[in-house]
């Protein structure tokens, strides 16, 4: 079997708000959750398990790629929700969205602080990243 992608855990301020947060701008089913996680299934199984660390949280970056119809509809609730939310990574497009790598993307943070990024296409099959060793 290939290697692929099945859960992450991600710091959260609470726990359940960040699970709401991501599973309502995404367009999510509730998935079951247990101990100290609530959870949030991708489509493709992966799961996001929201947990409230003892620590100082430390800002991450998550990014998901959608079609561009939940885009549109994700950053019209971006939009509604007033989120602030930027074209690039380094935060001076404000209230713009990009359309680099032949897609569309935004970058906006989470509840718990985290750096989001939704994108419409995938960097390697966009052309503008070469795997090592090309």
């Amino acid at each position: 079997m290939p290697a692929t992608f099945n859960h992450t855990i991600i710091a959260s301020k609470d726990r359940a708000e960040s699970a709401r947060f991501f599973r309502e701008l995404l367009e999510l089913p509730e998935a079951p959750s247990w101990g100290p996680f609530t959870n949030v299934q991708l489509e493709d199984g992966v799961l996001l398990q929201f947990a409230e660390p003892p620590v100082e949280i430390q800002m991450q970056h998550y990014a998901f790629l959608l079609d561009d119809a939940l885009f549109e509809r994700a950053y019209q609730r971006l939009q509604a929700a007033g989120i602030e939310h930027w074209a690039d990574p380094q935060m001076r497009r404000a209230g713009e969205t990009n359309t680099e790598h032949g897609g569309r993307g935004v970058y906006f943070k989470d509840p718990a602080g985290h750096a989001i990024e939704l994108i419409t296409r995938p960097y390697l099959q966009a052309g503008t990243v070469q795997p090592a060793g090309s």
